[in-house]
């Protein structure tokens, strides 16, 4: 993980709270009420060592004063970059939790991305209300569309002024997030009282100083299913293979996790660990020579030193990968050919299926907790931040911090350790 030794987690606010909330609850969540970045004892004694605080985030939760007048407040919501299981989710908590929790009654969806931003692509802007976003929880994909792609970050900022928006929720990862820093600095350099508020969408679960993003329960459930079916396919053949590839792009979250819940799988591919085609294959043919048969799993950004690089990119600026599924499916092929050695190979890539699917039960309850907790957040002034996820608990990280880089697979982590014990597989391939 890239981090800074003492990582800043104070959050941008607009101004000072002086509205009542009109939430009724038993309790309020104070502004001092924190939870430790690190909680391990050696940590914390390091810190006090040094003569520090030890790192901490705010807890995330409703305020009993407000920055905005609900009455007087517009709010935009905006889905970017792919889609992800709980997208409808997180739409309808934003809209149901500034309706009912505030009184908010304006509040539009933005169509297609920051394309709906920008006056360039004539996308009309969508009210949302209780009624429009009924349902829509059971459906995958997002109701108010998506697109890559940076858009002009002045025309972005127009938008909202004419629109009169005095909060933002911008749901997406990496991209999206850099993208609503800027928007939020453009705010602060014009001096405008605009709040932006992120909630971190990635499938790969790999936002810093994010333990957990919607979605990511789904897709490993799903890709289980998937696995299952590899498992099925290579054991009802002589020198049976099922090849699995599933995303991650720079992280292998989905893939390691995967394996956990299935311990049928015999290898296990990721980015953030190289191999040598030669080490894999040899250890390949050992196992199937072996037992007879070979479940294998790789992410989409794994072994691309191996690959001949495109140097495209997509619309986001992000590297447009080889394909490292048909990759591995050719060369595996190809060498028990030379060996003569019998093989049946059935290669699976169910990437664009769980993309599209509607949340499960995990994923939704998530979902809602995220979309209240960035209405709290973003009533009470605060900006420039996403919710996040640490410890169990919800909780306030700026996105500067947040989009400082990935957070990826430790292999020196005891998650990477339990993958290796549960495949089988050689620390180094």
């Amino acid at each position: 993980m890239i981090e800074e030794q003492y990582p800043d987690f104070t959050i941008t606010r607009m101004g000072e709270c002086r509205i009542p909330s009109p939430l009724k609850l038993g309790g309020f969540t104070h502004d001092d009420h924190r939870v430790l970045f690190r909680t391990s004892l050696a940590s914390v004694q390091s810190a006090a060592a040094a003569g520090e605080e030890p790192p901490s985030m705010e807890i995330a939760g409703p305020r009993k004063k407000i920055y905005f007048d609900p009455s007087k407040l517009r709010c935009g919501i905006v889905t970017c970059g792919g889609i992800c299981p709980g997208l409808n989710d997180v739409i309808r908590a934003i809209v149901l939790s500034l309706y009912h929790h505030y009184g908010v009654k304006k509040v539009f969806g933005l169509k297609f991305g920051f394309e709906g931003l920008s006056y360039r692509y004539g996308h009309e802007p969508v009210e949302l209300t209780p009624d429009t976003v009924e349902g829509i929880n059971d459906k995958g994909g997002t109701i108010l569309g998506s697109s890559r792609g940076n858009q002009d970050v002045g025309e972005m900022v127009d938008t909202l002024e004419q629109m009169n928006i005095g909060l933002l929720f911008t749901i997406g990862g990496d991209g999206t997030l850099k993208g609503a820093r800027r928007i939020s600095e453009e705010v602060t350099q014009r001096g405008l009282k605009i709040g932006v508020i992120g909630i971190p969408k990635t499938i790969d679960n790999d936002i810093l100083y994010i333990e957990k993003s919607f979605g990511f329960e789904t897709a490993v459930a799903e890709a289980k299913r998937a696995t299952s079916a590899a498992n099925v396919e290579a054991t009802g053949a002589r020198n049976g293979v099922g090849l699995l590839k599933l995303m991650g792009r720079e992280s292998g979250f989905i893939s390691a996790t995967t394996v956990l819940c299935d311990s049928n799988v015999n290898f296990c591919l990721i980015p953030e660990v190289p191999f040598t085609l030669e080490g894999f294959l040899g250890a390949l043919r050992e196992r199937v020579e072996k037992r007879g048969h070979a479940v294998v799993i790789v992410a989409e950004g794994a072994g691309q030193d191996l690959l001949q690089a495109t140097g495209e990119r997509d619309a986001s600026g992000n590297v447009r990968f080889a394909d490292i599924g048909l990759f591995l499916k050719s060369a595996i092929s190809d060498y028990f050919h030379d060996l003569n050695i019998e093989l049946n190979l059935k290669y699976i890539d169910p990437s664009y299926t769980i993309r599209s699917l509607s949340a499960n039960a995990h994923d939704s309850a998530f979902c809602l907790l995220l979309g209240h907790n960035a209405v709290h957040a973003g009533m009470t002034g605060r900006t420039n931040m996403v919710v996040g996820f640490s410890h169990g608990t919800f909780t306030h990280v700026p996105i500067p911090l947040a989009v400082s880089g990935r957070k990826k697979v430790d292999p020196d982590s005891g998650l990477w350790s339990s993958v290796l014990s549960t495949t089988g597989q050689a620390a180094a391939l």
